[in-house]
C-alpha cells in the first residue's frame, strides 16, 4: 500500500528543474516552473528512506533550482518561465518559506557534503527575514525544525520557530472555531505541526499541548464517515457542509506530516491510525471512492471531484502523494 516511485517526477523534470503543471501525465512546458514545487521536491527526495531510484538526482536538481531562486539578500523568486526568465519579484512569501524548509531538510538529512554546505549558507541568509503570513512562517519554521533536530542550540532556528508559533497562537480564536484563521485554507495542518515542533524545541509542554489540540480539532473537522474529507479549494469555514470539493492532495499530505510530528512528541500510536487514514485517502478511501494514484505513471491526480478526479498529474499532487506514502511506509516498519 505504501509503494511509490519517482518516475513521474523524473518525467516532469528537465535539466533546469521540476515543471509545475501537467495535461494528464504530460508536462505543460509552457507553464514553466515554480520554486514552491522544486522546494517540495528537495524535501521529498532528500528524506526518501529507501534510496529510491532517481531520488538523489532529483534532490540535486531541485536544490539547484531553489538556490537560483534566492537573492543574495535572502528573498525568493517563485515563478520561472520555460524561457528561464523570472516572472516575479523576490519576496518573503510561500516560496521563501518552502525554500527554508528545503534547506533545513538538506542540512538535517543529506549526505551530500556540497549540498549540505550550500543549504547551510542559504538557510542562514533566508532566516534573517520574517513574513506576515502565518502559513508562510509555518513552512519556514518546518525548515528550522529540521535544523534543530541536528543542532538543537541553533539560535536563528530557535528564534524563527518561536516567532512562527507566536504568530499562530497570538491570533484571536473562539470556542466555536478554535482555529487561528476565520476559514481553513491549504496545508492547514502545517500550522498545528509548527506549534508542536516549537514546543518541543523550546521544551515547553504547554505549547506542545496547544499544537496537539489544534491538530485534533483539524482532524475532526476534516473527517467524514471515518475517512478524510479535507478542505476544498475555496476553503472551509464554520457551518460549511461536508463533503465539499475540489479536495487537494496537499491537504492530506500536511495532515500526515503533522501526525508524524505528533507521534514523535507523544509516542501515542493512535497517530499512526491518522497516517494510515491519509495513505488510504490516496488509495480510494475518500468522498468519491476513487484512487488518487496512477499506478502506471507513478503520478498523483490533481484533485478530488464529487464523482471522480482531475486526471492531470501535476508536480504538487504527485509530491503530496509520495510524501504521504513515505511517512506511511515508515510507520509500517515501526509497528511490525
Amino acid at each position: 500500500m505504501s509503494e511509490y516511485s519517482f518516475r513521474h517526477l523524473i518525467n516532469m523534470s528537465d535539466d533546469w528543474g521540476l515543471l509545475e503543471h501537467a495535461k494528464g501525465p504530460r508536462p505543460r512546458f509552457s507553464h514553466g516552473y515554480c520554486t514552491d514545487d522544486n522546494a517540495r521536491l528537495v524535501v521529498v527526495a532528500t528524506r526518501d528512506p529507501n534510496g529510491t531510484s532517481g531520488a538523489s538526482i532529483l534532490a540535486r536538481l531541485g536544490m539547484r533550482f531553489v538556490l537560483s531562486a534566492q537573492t543574495p539578500e535572502g528573498r525568493t523568486h517563485n515563478r520561472l518561465s520555460f524561457a528561464r526568465i523570472w516572472l516575479d519579484e523576490p519576496t518573503v512569501e510561500d516560496a521563501w518559506g518552502r525554500s527554508l524548509w528545503a534547506f533545513g531538510t538538506v542540512i538535517a538529512r543529506s549526505r551530500d557534503g556540497l549540498l549540505h554546505q550550500r543549504a547551510l549558507g542559504a538557510f542562514e541568509s533566508g532566516i534573517r527575514h520574517r513574513s506576515e503570513s502565518m502559513r508562510t512562517m509555518a513552512f519556514a519554521a518546518l525548515g528550522a525544525a529540521e535544523v534543530l533536530d541536528v543542532a538543537p542550540a541553533h539560535a536563528g532556528a530557535l528564534e524563527l520557530i518561536a516567532d512562527a508559533a507566536d504568530l499562530i497562537l497570538s491570533t484571536e480564536r473562539s470556542p466555536a472555531w478554535p482555529w487561528p484563521e476565520p476559514r481553513l485554507a491549504y496545508a492547514n495542518a502545517a500550522l498545528a505541526e509548527v506549534v508542536i515542533a516549537a514546543g518541543m524545541a523550546h521544551h515547553d509542554d504547554s505549547v506542545v499541548h496547544d499544537g496537539l489540540e489544534m491538530l485534533r480539532w483539524l482532524i475532526t473537522t476534516e473527517t467524514h464517515h471515518d475517512h478524510f474529507s479535507v478542505t476544498p479549494t475555496n476553503g472551509r469555514g464554520p457551518g460549511d457542509p461536508k463533503p465539499a470539493f475540489d479536495q487537494q492532495p496537499i491537504e492530506v499530505a500536511a495532515i500526515a506530516d503533522a501526525a508524524n510530528r505528533a507521534l514523535s512528541a507523544t509516542g501515542d500510536h493512535d497517530w499512526i491510525r491518522i497516517i494510515d487514514m491519509a495513505a488510504r485517502w490516496f488509495h480510494g478511501d475518500n468522498d468519491a471512492g476513487v484512487p488518487m494514484i496512477d499506478d502506471i505513471t507513478g503520478g498523483g491526480f490533481d484533485g478530488l471531484h464529487p464523482h471522480g478526479r482531475n486526471l492531470n498529474q501535476g508536480a504538487e499532487s504527485t509530491l503530496a502523494m509520495i510524501s504521504t506514502l513515505q511517512i506511511h511506509q515508515k510507520m509500517a516498519h515501526l509497528v511490525r
